[in-house]
């Protein structure tokens, strides 16, 4: 069973018994990697490929946070031969390092004035735009949590050793001439079966237990992303808890609509789901503490893999300040995630935001390589392992 010290904000997770997975009966602790399956898959959703968090030390997620078995509704979502968008068509054109914006006079981000020591990991301003040496960025990414294996293969190891892990993770990545930039995806917030003291089934990590993997990660040009599953809370009060971190240069934030429940839900009963509005009020905030730090252009990603998950998601503001990204972050076949890839960036509204990629080593069957993950169309400008 799961449990956590109630002298710590650290979680601490014990080995569960992967055959006892009873979503009516959620045990109270951290979740991960089950997803819920609606009973009536909807059909407007696509490919439902789910994401869910590798098991595999003592440490590890509840049954709520394992593997989870989500039947894609898209009615390609299950063949095995679906060829990448990328064979299909032609190739979506990826936005501009600027994307639309209509900041108030004299209050606009100026990159130009951003200092040399506030520039991203391996300089520059802009995360993603192609450069004089290079057709652009990509990030490669260690998802998971400080403090267990059980999440991802971020706490695996510490974040020195983590930091030599991320490099052979990303070979191959730079195949197309892309700058390949490291960078850790840290859980901030983990999804709890428990209310807890606050009601929000969501367990705030200590700033402390983060602290050692920012640092580590400055000293060796690697970005951070501040990963965040609110529960019952919204995302703009969860992030805020972190704006110490947010407001260095090499920090970002990730919005998991997965683990974002209405007052009336609790994990593992339902898929989570947010609006644009609730995401522009993270955006309003993270763009503002870009321009009073004069920081560089900041990550904010929103995961998707069902279009429940984002109401609204043409609404969502994309200021030069951040690069927005959705990350595809769906499990399972690679047929089954290359129709989920092919049916969210299909959508009218895909070009005005960066894509992202997620591999599984436990719950993807087969792993995509990096040349299939870089043939995929839109480019892949962040591709992250759990």
């Amino acid at each position: 069973m799961p449990s956590t010290d109630p002298d710590s904000s650290v979680p601490s997770v014990e080995e569960p018994e992967p055959e006892e997975r009873q979503p009516d009966e959620p045990e109270p602790a951290e979740l991960q990697a089950e997803q819920p399956q609606p009973d009536e898959p909807q059909p407007a959703d696509p490919a439902e490929s789910d994401e869910q968090p590798p098991a595999d030390s003592s440490t590890e997620p509840t049954d709520e946070q394992r593997e989870g078995d989500r039947a894609p509704s898209h009615p390609d979502a299950d063949n095995e031969n679906a060829p990448p968008r990328s064979e299909q068509g032609p190739d979506s054109s990826a936005p501009e390092g600027a994307a639309p914006s209509d900041p108030d006079e004299g209050t606009a981000w100026q990159p130009e004035a951003v200092p040399s020591e506030n520039e991203l990991p391996g300089g520059g301003v802009f995360l993603f735009d192609p450069g004089d040496d290079s057709p652009g960025r990509r990030m490669v990414a260690a998802y998971g949590h400080p403090s267990t294996g059980g999440l991802g293969v971020l706490g695996e190891q510490g974040p020195e050793a983590a930091v030599e892990r991320l490099r052979s993770m990303a070979e191959g990545y730079n195949a197309d001439g892309s700058a390949v930039l490291l960078a850790f995806e840290i859980i901030a917030t983990v999804a709890s079966a428990s209310a807890g003291a606050d009601g929000d089934y969501s367990r705030v990590t200590d700033h402390e237990l983060i602290r050692p993997w920012i640092e580590t990660a400055a000293a060796n040009d690697v970005y951070v992303v501040l990963d965040l599953q609110p529960g019952r809370t919204d995302f703009l009060s969860q992030a805020k808890l972190y704006e110490e971190f947010l407001r260095l240069p090499h920090v970002g934030l990730a919005l998991d609509p997965e683990w974002r429940l209405k007052p009336d839900q609790v994990h593992l009963r339902q898929v989570g789901t947010v609006d644009a509005a609730e995401i522009n009020q993270v955006v309003d905030w993270l763009a503002g503490i870009v321009r009073e730090e004069a920081l560089p252009q900041k990550l904010l990603i929103v995961h998707q893999f069902r279009f429940s998950m984002i109401t609204n998601r043409e609404q969502i503001e994309t200021p030069p300040e951040l690069a927005v990204l959705i990350h595809m972050d769906g499990q399972g076949s690679l047929g089954a995630k290359y129709n989920t890839w092919n049916s969210l960036t299909g959508l009218p509204d895909a070009d005005r935001f960066w894509w992202g990629w997620k591999n599984f080593y436990d719950e993807d069957s087969p792993v995509a390589t990096p040349d299939q993950v870089l043939d995929l169309s839109p480019n892949t400008a962040f591709v992250s392992f759990q």
